[in-house]
This record gives structure tokens, C-alpha cells and sequence, in this order.
């Protein structure tokens, strides 16, 4: 007997698309230090933790406290080379929390700077380093490079164009010192702390919300590279 034939309306349908696949691995956990003067709690901090956390879709962006800071009372810092243990500790601590995931260092004026120095330690592997306001110029016109001269790994600085701690110009040359993969970008008109005057942004038609966002966007691609390339 000859098969039956199959009649047009009982096509086999075309198999689903197949689901997107997640990496979930690939996700980074960031450790994001706060500067020299506020805390962990502050607006600014917390502002920038919420924008980072997005733009990145990290995992945790893991924010915390150096011991001077702590108990609510204002102190001045120590040299950041003290704040070093600390900070690793913290870092070991997210690493073990979410193991797998890429690591991501990232400060505040002082805070990047001890990044960078926990960055160059043989105890972790870092993805790459991210600079909000790198303090380069010190209190007497030094300029602090020391840690940014052994670093290994990518790293990024975030500017504001008149961010009196960190002439641009000195930084261009910093830069051209440095061995390992480095870019900038640069916040027009912001301060240390990436604020834009009212009267700069309304001569330059600049906007406070959209710098900060190609901000967050720059650092993601370049946190997106870097964990490609690593």
C-alpha cells in the first residue's frame, strides 16, 4: 500500500529559535573605592555605583569603607600605601563570593589610586582598573605615577577637563610612560569630582546627566574589551 501522504495543513512547523545563551560568568564583579574625603554612603558614590551596576550589568559592584572612615567620624587619611591590606582583603573577599567572574578595580581621586596599587599584587587577576578622577598631582605639585607605571593590566581614566588634581597634559605624558593598555575619557567642563558649572554647560550646551551616561558607557566598552582580550 502506497503511504499516505501528508495533507498541506500538517507541515511540520520550523523548529523555535533557538533561546539567547547568557554567560553569567562573563559578568563582572566590581570593588569600587571611595575617595578621600566621603564615604562609601555618599551621594556621589552611590550615584555612581547605581550607573556603573547598569552600564556594565556587573554582577555586584561591591562598595566599602576604609577603617579611617569608619564609626561615622571625619579623619583625615593615611598614606594610601597603608590602605593597601585593607582593600585587598575586600577584594579577595568578592572574588571568593563570585568566583569565575571577570574583576573589576574601580575608585574614587584617592580610592583609584590604591586600586592601581592593589592591582599590581600577584594574589589576584585583574580585568582592568577604572580611574574616576585619578589624583595625579600631589599637595606640593608632585606628580604620583609610581603605581601607575607598574601596572599590568588595562586600565582607564575617567577626567574632568579642569580637574585641578590631574592636568591633563601631565597625564598625556603619564600615559606615554605607561606599559600596559590605557585610555581616557574625558569629562568637558567637569571638576575632580566631574561636576559641570551651570553657566559652562548653558555657553556649551554641555549637559551634567549626559556626560556622566557617555561616561558610563565609555567605561563599559572598555570593560567589555578588556574581558575579551583577557
Amino acid at each position: 500500500m502506497a503511504p499516505k501522504r501528508r495533507r498541506a495543513d500538517q507541515t511540520t512547523p520550523p523548529p523555535p529559535p533557538a533561546p539567547t545563551l547568557r554567560t553569567p560568568k562573563r559578568q563582572p564583579v566590581v570593588v569600587f573605592a571611595h575617595g578621600a574625603g566621603a564615604p562609601s554612603s555618599s551621594d556621589w558614590m552611590v550615584h555612581w555605583k547605581e550607573m556603573v551596576k547598569d552600564a556594565l550589568d556587573a554582577i555586584e559592584v561591591v562598595t566599602f569603607d576604609y577603617p579611617y572612615m569608619s564609626g561615622g567620624k571625619r579623619r583625615a587619611p593615611p598614606k594610601a600605601e597603608k590602605l593597601v591590606d585593607h582593600h585587598l582583603g575586600v577584594v579577595k573577599d568578592a572574588v571568593a563570593k563570585h568566583q569565575g567572574h571577570p574583576l573589576i578595580l574601580m575608585g574614587k581621586s584617592m580610592g583609584s589610586r590604591v586600586s592601581c596599587m592593589v592591582a599590581n599584587s600577584d594574589d589576584i587577576d585583574v580585568s582592568a582598573v577604572i580611574c574616576l578622577g585619578y589624583p595625579l598631582k600631589g599637595v606640593n605639585g608632585t606628580v604620583r605615577d609610581e603605581s601607575l607605571l607598574q601596572l599590568k593590566v588595562p586600565t582607564m581614566f575617567v577626567q574632568g577637563s579642569k580637574d585641578g588634581l590631574c592636568p591633563l597634559d601631565r597625564l598625556e605624558s603619564t600615559r606615554k610612560k605607561m606599559t600596559c593598555k590605557n585610555e581616557l575619557h574625558i569629562i568637558d567642563g567637569g571638576d575632580h569630582s566631574f561636576k559641570i558649572g551651570k553657566k559652562y554647560q548653558d555657553s556649551s550646551g554641555v549637559n551634567q546627566l549626559c556626560a556622566e551616561s557617555d561616561a558610563a558607557k565609555a567605561i563599559a566598552q572598555f570593560v567589555q574589551n578588556s574581558i575579551n582580550e583577557s
